[in-house]
């Protein structure tokens, strides 16, 4: 069953990544690791750095894929970002947390891309 779940996410994670190249976005980096905490997809958007995190689902009835992004996982994507802008010295950039949200209906993909889905404070 967990490598079902992980071939599930690793799926989720090329859809979004391939639906944010679509967008214009350049990808950075995959799977960035701080710890044991991670960040699923870093890209560019303009001058913004996109710090992603990809929920997959096979259906909503166990609710919608992008509500269990809880304040224990912003807490983690948030140090893990911290990591990366001082690793990468990229402080002449605005910096946001986008969640994509993939789930499926009638055997299709369908994504929902939630920018700016939640702020440091």
């Amino acid at each position: 069953m967990k490598k079902y779940k992980q071939k599930f996410g690793k799926k989720g994670e090329a859809l979004a990544e391939e639906y944010l190249k679509r967008k214009g976005f350049q990808i950075l980096k995959r799977n960035y690791r701080y710890g044991h905490k991670e960040i699923d997809l870093i890209g560019k958007d303009g001058n913004t750095i996109v710090f992603v995190e990809v929920k997959a689902a096979r259906s909503k009835s166990f609710g919608a894929p992008e509500l269990r992004v809880d304040l224990r996982k912003q807490k983690n994507l948030i140090e893990a970002a911290y990591d990366f802008i001082q690793k990468e010295n990229t402080t002449d950039c605005d910096f946001r947390f986008d969640v994509l949200a993939i789930s499926y209906e009638r055997g299709k993909e369908v994504i929902d891309h939630i920018k700016n889905a939640f702020m440091v404070t």
